[in-house]
C-alpha cells in the first residue's frame, strides 16, 4: 500500500481514469506540457496525447464552454480552472447551461462534467486566489460539490466524478497538496458522494469539518486528548449531496458539536449544517451546535495577517473549550 500525498493521489486517479475510458479528456491552462500548477497532470500529455490533454488560452469561459459542449456530445471532460476565484467568470455557463441541461431537456441531456479547481489559502496568494465560497455552488441544484481533504479521499472522490451524469465541482486546498502523506490502497476504489467519514472517535464533542480544516481539526483533537477531552472528528467530504446522518449519530453520542470551515459564516454551508442539525436534534443536545469561521473580510496578502485570519488547531481548541464551558 503506497504512501501518497494529495497531488500524487490525484495524478494516479487521473492516469487510471483516462486509461479506463477514452472518453475522458483533460482541458485547462498549463495542464499539458507544463504538467499542471502542482504537477497533478504530469505525464498525462505523454501518455494520452494532445487530443485528450488540451492546453488552453487563459479564458475560463472558453475552458468551461468547450467542456460543456464536449460533455453534451458524449465525452467526459475534466476542466481545470486554476483557482476557484476564477470559476466566477464562467458561472453563467456552469449554472444556466451545465447544471440546468438535464432539467430543461426532461432528462435527455446529460452533462458528465468535472470542474477541477483549488483555493490557495495559507500560501500568501492574497484575496483573488484564496477565496472559499462553497455556498455559491451548494445553492445550485444538480451540481455535486466535492471537497477532498486527504490523499485517500482525493483519489476515491475523483474516480467517482467521471461516473456522474451531472456537473461536479471538485475543489482542493492547495495548502495540502504536498503537506501530508497517507496510505492509499493499491486496488482501485471510488468513494460515494453524500457520505461523510468519521476520522476519529470521541465522546465529549463532535467536530464537523471539510476541506483544509480537517487536518487542523484532527490536530486539535490530539491536543484536547492530552487535556482529557475526547473529540470525534468527521470529514463531510461532499457538501452537495450532504450527509447529515453521520454527524447526527455522532451528536446523539457527544451531545455537543462544532462545525469548522474556512468559509465566511454569513449564508455559509457551515451555518446551514449547524442549522439543520439543531433543527433535527432539538431537545436532544446539551447545547446548540456552534460554528467556527474566519473573520468576515478578504484574505490578507501579509503572511502574518493571513496566519491570524486562518483557522488553525489552536483556534479550534479554544472554540471547543468555549462550547464545552
Amino acid at each position: 500500500m503506497p504512501q501518497l500525498n494529495i497531488a500524487e493521489a490525484i495524478n494516479r486517479a487521473l492516469r487510471e481514469i483516462m486509461q479506463e475510458d477514452e472518453r475522458v479528456i483533460y482541458i485547462g491552462e498549463d495542464v499539458g506540457e507544463h504538467g499542471g500548477v502542482h504537477g497533478v497532470t504530469r505525464g498525462l500529455l505523454e501518455a494520452y496525447g494532445k487530443e485528450r490533454v488540451i492546453d488552453t488560452p487563459i479564458s475560463e469561459i472558453a475552458i468551461t464552454g468547450t467542456a460543456i459542449g464536449a460533455a453534451m456530445n458524449g465525452l467526459k471532460p475534466i476542466a481545470e480552472i486554476m483557482y476557484q476565484d476564477f470559476i466566477f467568470i464562467a458561472m453563467e455557463q456552469l449554472i444556466n447551461h451545465a447544471a440546468q441541461a438535464k432539467f430543461m431537456s426532461a432528462g435527455k441531456l446529460k452533462v458528465p462534467l468535472t470542474i477541477y479547481s483549488q483555493f490557495s489559502l495559507g500560501r500568501q496568494h492574497g484575496p483573488q486566489h484564496s477565496q472559499f465560497f462553497l455556498s455559491h455552488f451548494a445553492n445550485v441544484p444538480s451540481i455535486n460539490v466535492v471537497l477532498p481533504s486527504t490523499p485517500y479521499s482525493a483519489y476515491g472522490l475523483l474516480r467517482n466524478a467521471v461516473k456522474q451524469q451531472i456537473p461536479t465541482i471538485y475543489l482542493v486546498s492547495a495548502w495540502e497538496y504536498f503537506r501530508f502523506k497517507e496510505n492509499v490502497p493499491d486496488e482501485k476504489f471510488e468513494l460515494p458522494y453524500g457520505k461523510a467519514r468519521t476520522l476519529k472517535q470521541g465522546k465529549d464533542i463532535s467536530i464537523i469539518s471539510y476541506s483544509r480544516t480537517v487536518y487542523p481539526s484532527l490536530r486539535a483533537a490530539e491536543m484536547l486528548e492530552k487535556e482529557g477531552i475526547s473529540a470525534e472528528v468527521i470529514d463531510m467530504m461532499t457538501v452537495s449531496p450532504l450527509d447529515l446522518d453521520t454527524p447526527k449519530s455522532s451528536l446523539l453520542k457527544t451531545k455537543k458539536g462544532l462545525v469548522v470551515s474556512d468559509e465566511h459564516e454569513p449564508a455559509s454551508v457551515s451555518s446551514y449544517i449547524a442549522q439543520k442539525l439543531n433543527e433535527s436534534l432539538y431537545g436532544k443536545l446539551d447545547r446548540p451546535v456552534m460554528t467556527l469561521n474566519p473573520p468576515f473580510m478578504f484574505v490578507p496578502f501579509s503572511p502574518a495577517l493571513e496566519k491570524v485570519y486562518m483557522i488553525d488547531e489552536n483556534k479550534i481548541v479554544n472554540r471547543v473549550k468555549e462550547v464545552l464551558n
